[in-house]
């Protein structure tokens, strides 16, 4: 009687282990995505938004490029859900290489570009970040929900 009990038991444990991992292998793959993608936004930018260019340039969006070989971003595009679009002139992103995309103005230099706007981009309270290639494709998204510290881990 006991044998019986126990088997079910042994069974029922070994399927919800199996399950568990199941569940979180893709988690995993997400993390290493191939080619340029979004990496970390900065949508809300700490202190307070008073439309300071230094307010405005500490909202940004990181895009990474995770492949072997440097990219040229010449007419990508980065859009949110209200239709700000920055578009990207002839800039090389390296291999294994980030780009901040800052909101505000400065002279762009290694790793960093400007998108050269007066007031905001991203909304605290929700949006949706999409990176589109020259030719309209869309290359990947990342959205968020208002949280504690303004950041999305897009990864």
């Amino acid at each position: 009687m006991h044998i019986r009990t126990a088997v079910p038991l042994a069974l029922a444990a070994s399927t919800a282990l199996a399950g568990s991992l199941l569940v979180s292998a893709p988690a995993s793959a997400v993390t290493h995505r191939s080619g340029v993608h979004l990496g970390k936004i900065q949508y809300d930018s700490p202190g307070k938004d008073n439309r300071s260019n230094a307010s405005l340039n500490a909202e940004w969006v990181e895009i990474h490029n995770n492949t072997t070989s440097k990219v040229q971003l010449k007419g990508y595009q980065l859009k949110d859900n209200n239709g700000y679009t920055f578009t990207f002139g002839s800039y090389n992103v390296s291999a294994g290489k980030t780009v901040k995309v800052h909101t505000g103005k400065a002279k762009v230099t290694s790793g960093h570009v400007y998108w050269n706007r007066g007031s905001y981009v991203w909304n605290n309270t929700g949006d949706k970040a999409r990176l589109i290639k020259p030719t309209g494709k869309l290359v990947d998204s990342c959205s968020w929900t208002k949280s504690s510290n303004g950041t999305k881990n897009c990864h």
